[in-house]
């Protein structure tokens, strides 16, 4: 008897569960969707589902795409029922590339150009350039100091600290030190002990590739290959940056840490869709490539001026505005304490201090 119970009880949630999930379709999906050239996996997800994130769960059960991850122009998705779970079902042509799932375009310079490390002072560096020139770049030889272990015919980035990322983000000199402590942009709600507390990791920005051609006790000349960024002394030596996949989807967190939020948005303080922002988690955190986030500006602290007509008193009678939803943010690329996000969608623009919670989240 116990275990009929047990096997009604196991069906009936299965039963909620798939009724929970069709809830999330959308009222006006279409029944087939021919993917096209310039789609991304968010755009579809959208047509189908409330919840974009929820894209892994549509796929579950599919019998006809081997790897429902890669999806290509030409495919015709079909929205069925397998089991009474609805189900986007589609044959594999598999011309040409695959579709991207987020616009490559909004996050390539980022995905080549800018890594995160841990710390900047045991890096390699630059010491003199070619002719004891100020700038240098490709076809000129510049000086390496530290390169441990470097051999002949050995390719390095040469990379320049920009940030230092904490609690928000500071700019960094050619020593990879902040310039001014009052120049950190960061949560107005943290006191200045918060604000230089621990640091989450260094911004680096790639200048230029190069191949090591003499090395002399503990200096290594590297020759400049390629076009990139002009060097110039106090930049940093970095391994050759690894090939990188932009092939990821969706995906709600399995846990947020406590303080999770943007430290940084790309060219300004404020962030609307496919714009770039820094958050304050990463790998150590069980990020990854596709976690995607809601994004909640923290409620103000008021005082309650019509209880009370004393200033004072009512200062001391303050009360915290509800959080308020602005947008959901993707992230495409991850370091040890830090990643990059993409803001996907939004009713408002998202700022720097605002606070990341489960996509799910209602207040």
């Amino acid at each position: 008897m116990l275990k009929r119970l047990l096997a009604v009880f196991t069906a009936m949630l299965l039963t909620l569960a798939t009724f929970a999930f069709a809830a999330e379709l959308r009222g006006d999906h279409p029944s087939t969707y021919t993917v096209r050239k310039g789609d991304t996996l968010w755009d579809i997800s959208a047509r189908f589902l409330n919840k974009p994130w929820l894209w892994p769960e549509i796929w579950q059960a599919n019998p006809q795409v081997k790897n429902p991850h890669r999806i290509y122009p030409g495919d015709v998705l079909s929205l069925v029922y397998i089991d009474g779970r609805p189900t986007l079902t589609g044959p594999e042509i598999h011309s040409g590339e695959p579709i991207e799932t987020i616009p490559l375009s909004e996050v390539e310079p980022f995905l080549k150009q800018l890594s995160v490390v841990n710390d900047v002072e045991s890096l390699p560096y630059v010491i003199g350039l070619e002719e004891d020139r100020l700038l240098t770049t490709s076809g000129q030889l510049v000086y390496v100091r530290n390169l441990a272990g470097a051999q002949v015919g050995q390719q390095v980035q040469i990379a320049r600290p920009v940030n230092v990322f904490a609690n928000g983000v500071s700019p960094l000199n050619y020593r990879g030190v902040r310039f001014h402590s009052h120049w950190a942009y960061t949560d107005p709600g943290l006191t200045k002990q918060e604000a230089h507390g621990t640091k989450l990791g260094f911004e680096m920005m790639a200048q230029a590739n190069g191949q090591v051609t003499q090395v002399n006790g503990d200096v290594a000349s590297v020759l400049l290959q390629d076009e990139g960024r002009e060097v110039r002394v106090g930049d940093r030596i970095l391994p050759l940056a690894p090939p990188y996949d932009a092939q990821f989807y969706p995906q709600a967190p399995a846990s947020i840490p406590a303080g999770a939020h943007i430290m940084a948005v790309a060219d300004g303080i404020t962030a609307g869709p496919q714009v770039v922002v820094a958050l304050s988690v990463g790998a150590n955190d069980g990020i990854k490539n596709g976690t995607t986030f809601s994004i909640w500006h923290p409620g103000a602290h008021i005082a309650d001026r019509v209880a009370h007509r004393n200033v004072l008193s009512a200062k001391a009678d303050k009360v915290t505005m509800p959080d308020e939803f602005n947008s959901h943010v993707m992230v495409f690329r991850t370091f040890d304490k830090v990643s990059y996000g993409l803001i996907m969608d939004g009713i408002r623009p998202a700022h720097v201090g605002d606070v990341l919670k489960h996509p799910d989240a209602t207040q």
